[in-house]
């Protein structure tokens, strides 16, 4: 089965919450968005996630949304790529909320997440 995947934010990697929280007023000024605080990030609106440290990825992540996880999960290992289990996320039934793939792709890590 083919899945289909957007976008869901970019997430910029910051050296301290002070880094992050000036990125995601910039952010915010320039293209009109209403920021939030996250547990470890600053959003500027839904597109991007000033995260608070230095996490995965030498510049940041890339979130793809997708409608089925499970079956994007099994569709991207067939295709050759892994993942990293320590980062999986579960929802409280128990069913996989988002997991990042292993490696970095020009610099970012990327996850896929339940939409």
């Amino acid at each position: 089965m083919k899945n289909s995947f957007e976008l869901a934010h970019v997430g910029i990697n910051n050296g301290d919450a002070d880094e992050a929280q000036r990125l995601c007023d910039l952010l915010c000024l320039m293209f009109n968005l209403d920021a939030r605080a996250g547990k470890k990030s600053e959003f500027a609106g839904t597109f991007f996630e000033c995260v608070r440290s230095h996490y995965l990825g030498t510049h940041g992540h890339i979130g793809m949304a997708t409608a089925d996880l499970a079956s994007a999960v099994e569709e991207l290992s067939g295709k050759g790529f892994g993942f990293d289990d320590a980062t999986a996320a579960f929802f409280d039934d128990g069913r996989l909320q988002n997991i990042y793939l292993a490696g970095e792709f020009g610099g970012f890590a990327i996850h896929v997440m339940q939409k």
